[in-house]
């Protein structure tokens, strides 16, 4: 039966998500379940994507995501995929009327990982950024808003600065592995090789600007999703902190993390301020 295969497919976009980060697997625990489904298959399809560029060295990786696009563009054309990641997403595609735009921009931002290696100019980092991440957090935004055109609108320029806060905090993070393991450079204008506290802190900043905007915006969501997106910007802004203690010199040979127990204080204190209106 349809339902069944769409049910294994659910739960296959769920496995993804609690095995490759416990820590957006632990926020999206705190949505209310009517949309909960729908996240995992939105994260379980980007996961997949991302990995293809990112980690399967031994294979020919743009052969693989050559296949996985078109096996999505059929998903979406067909309303069904005998994969089961693209199946669920494909679901929450439709049933949230995300904007086929959204989806060609977050592949094209995958599609250049494949070779791409340094972004030379602001406009090349924006627009990067903007297929990678704040289209993400449009397509969560579409579901959280559950239809709601005019509160989409009001929300949709706060949901892209949060995900371009957890892009840019992700990339502070993950200079290691980006720079000196894929030889990647996402921040323009700026000498990783050098890396010095000036310009870590200009990126800082900028990051700041975006979770301000994006703080707006999580107060303004439906109770559905409130919960659940603070605790996730929580948690980045605890990586943030993390990261500004940390000399600029040693964040590029160190992966900066949050352990699981302050993941759980993490949860614990959000969840009082959240219950106190303190957000």
């Amino acid at each position: 039966m349809k339902a069944l295969f769409d049910t294994v497919s659910y739960n296959c976009s769920k496995v993804v998500t609690k095995n490759y980060s416990t820590s957006f697997s632990l926020a999206t625990k705190m949505l209310s379940n009517s949309i909960r489904m729908h996240i995992y298959n939105i994260y379980g399809f980007v996961r997949f994507a991302d990995e293809i560029v990112d980690s399967f060295h031994n294979y020919d990786k743009e052969d693989l995501f050559k296949r996985f696009s078109s096996d999505l563009e059929n998903a979406l054309k067909d309303k069904i995929s005998l994969n089961p990641i693209l199946n669920s997403f494909q679901h929450t595609y439709h049933k949230f009327n995300i904007d086929k735009s959204m989806v060609d921009a977050f592949m094209e931002s995958m599609r250049l990982d494949l070779h791409k290696k340094d972004y030379l100019s602001d406009d090349e980092y924006k627009a990067y950024i903007y297929g990678s991440a704040d289209v993400v957090g449009l397509m969560c935004l579409k579901v959280f808003v559950n239809g709601d055109d005019e509160k989409y609108n009001e929300l949709k320029d706060s949901a892209m600065s949060l995900g371009s806060a957890f892009q840019k905090v992700n990339f502070l993070r993950d200079l290691k592995a980006d720079f000196t393991e894929l030889n990647r450079s996402y921040f323009p204008n700026v000498d990783l090789d050098n890396l010095d506290e000036n310009s870590k802190q200009q990126i800082i900043d900028d990051i700041e600007s975006d979770f301000e905007k994006g703080l707006s915006g999580i107060k303004k969501l439906p109770m559905e999703a409130k919960f659940g997106v603070f605790m996730a910007y929580r948690y980045y802004s605890q990586l943030l902190k993390k990261l500004k203690k940390t000399p600029a010199l040693r964040i590029k040979d160190t992966r900066i993390r949050v352990s699981n127990p302050k993941k759980i204080e993490l949860l614990a204190r959000s969840y009082v301020k959240y219950q106190l209106n303190l957000m």
